[in-house]
């Protein structure tokens, strides 16, 4: 696409309202599952498996779905992947038992999996110029990063004013819009296509070992670390990625090229982000449990108590990170970041019974998402640094699954972790709680002591995804040229601008 072309902006506003959809699903059925759970008569033991479906299918296929998006192209992937999705959606708002909804929930996943990477790829190869590219990465990733905490809003007034179902129907406009604007908008650059053939031995290896990692994480959350299903699916996952590893090392036209892996900038992005994701899904997880449970707070009220973060976010993003990622190294935009993340992250270690939502929540969320906007914009930008325009696809799909892999694990690991220290403080509280009320005091006091321990694990990753974006990432900051990326190997017929790094 030329750089005066000036459609790409349009295409923006389509891709952007595809991801917000992907990003909105991931929380916005939370809010709305007790409900669901109670129509249609799934089980206590079941009910996760609305929201682990969705994990496994679309964390076990971004890999196979930045792939497709490489060998079919950007801008077809991602209508399939939305007019799928749509699909997949109206179903699961009709669904009238327990299977209907979780095969419903699959294919929603499956079809996210085509989706994400073609949306970010497509980004990738649309915006060359450093200048404008800043811009529209800091748009995209103010959603990647807000978009959980807007759907945090949209599930509560959906659920209390309307009915579970509509959390599932509003992805159907979003996907018609976004579709119907990409098909007539967007043309993606001549060439750049991946047309070797599918690494079938590398899709399954990749496949089953995401998806046995993602469960294992799941069950751990509620079966315990010691079960021996979830040992089985560690060890598992850990074989089938290795030999995942060692087959895209050998064959000749590999799903992941490991040079998409090994080059240190894109491998520091990958990591820290992945980190980041852990601590941002466990917060979200307890800020909603106490807000609801310990403050009382209606499914609305919860949603707008999370607007200082989302506000935080789009100004770190939008205004910090595209502002400054032009004048300063990457590194120096997601280093501090994530450390400012985690002073906020700090602040909540601090949280009582009676805190005060004004004097403390709120400035810790507002560091948060001022922390996070910033050092995810030149993080999504950086997941397909340098890459040859023919593997933009499944590096733009590694960045989503290193955050969908971080999600599943935040949520699983910090869980596991304030539910054992809320159980330790009850035990060591309990004999000093004889009357009925004492008790209930004792179980809210139990389960904050809980959160702010796993807190202090959040503070601790955000601090270590610093120190990585630090230490691995080394490039300079973009020029606002562009360079005629070389295109070699099979499928890259043509030029295709990408964009020039200073080191």
């Amino acid at each position: 696409m030329s750089e005066t072309d000036p459609r790409r902006w349009k295409a923006l506003v389509f891709i952007a309202l595809a991801q917000l959809m992907v990003v909105l699903d991931a929380t916005i059925v939370n809010i709305a599952l007790p409900s669901a759970q109670q129509d249609l008569g799934i089980s206590d033991g079941n009910r996760q498996w609305v929201i682990t479906a969705y994990a496994l299918a679309f964390g076990g296929l971004l890999l196979f779905g930045g792939r497709i998006a490489d060998l079919w192209g950007r801008k077809r992937t991602f209508v399939v992947g939305l007019i799928g999705f749509a699909a997949a959606s109206a179903l699961g708002g009709a669904a009238t038992g327990e299977a209907m909804m979780l095969g419903a929930r699959a294919l929603q996943g499956a079809f996210g999996a085509l989706l994400a990477p073609a949306a970010l790829s497509l980004l990738a190869v649309m915006f060359t110029d450093g200048k404008e590219r800043a811009k529209a990465f800091g748009i995209y990733g103010a959603i990647a990063g807000g978009g959980g905490a807007v759907g945090l809003i949209l599930g509560g007034f959906l659920t209390e004013y309307l009915d579970w179902r509509w959390t599932f129907f509003v992805n159907i406009p979003f996907a018609i819009v976004a579709a119907a604007g990409a098909y007539f908008v967007i043309r993606e650059p001549a060439g750049g296509r991946n047309r070797s053939p599918l690494d079938i031995p590398g899709v399954i290896l990749s496949t089953l070992g995401l998806v046995a990692l993602v469960y294992g994480f799941t069950r751990a959350e509620s079966e315990g670390w010691s079960d021996a299903t979830t040992i089985g699916m560690f060890v598992g996952s850990a074989v089938l990625l290795a030999a995942f590893v060692l087959t895209e090392a050998k064959v000749k036209s590999p799903l992941l090229p490991l040079r998409v892996l090994t080059e240190r900038n894109r491998g520091g992005v990958y990591l820290s982000l992945g980190l980041a994701v852990i601590a941002m899904f466990g917060l979200f997880l307890f800020l909603t449990y106490y807000l609801q449970v310990v403050k009382g707070y209606s499914p609305v009220k919860t949603g707008f108590a999370f607007l200082p973060m989302i506000a935080g976010m789009i100004v770190g993003s939008t205004q910090i990170g595209t502002r400054l990622m032009t004048r300063v190294p990457p590194r120096w935009l997601m280093g501090p970041g994530f450390l400012t993340a985690a002073v906020g992250m700090l602040l909540l270690t601090q949280l009582e019974i009676g805190t005060s939502y004004a004097g403390l929540i709120l400035p810790a969320q507002l560091l948060l998402g001022l922390g996070m906007g910033t050092a995810f914009m030149p993080a999504m930008s950086l997941a397909t640094h340098g890459v040859d325009p023919r593997d933009a696809g499944v590096a733009s799909a590694m960045v989503n699954t290193s955050q969908q892999v971080g999600g599943a694990i935040g949520t699983a690991l910090l869980n596991t972790i304030a539910a054992s220290a809320t159980t330790a403080y009850i035990a060591d509280h309990a004999a000093g709680a004889a009357s009925q009320g004492a008790q209930k005091l004792l179980q809210l006091q139990g389960m904050v002591e809980g959160y702010a321990a796993a807190i202090w694990w959040a503070v601790g990753i955000l601090a270590v995804s610093a120190a990585i974006a630090v230490t691995l990432i080394n490039t300079g900051k973009p020029e606002t040229g562009v360079v005629a990326g070389s295109g070699s190997g099979e499928g890259a017929e043509d030029e295709v601008k990408i964009p020039v790094i200073a080191h």
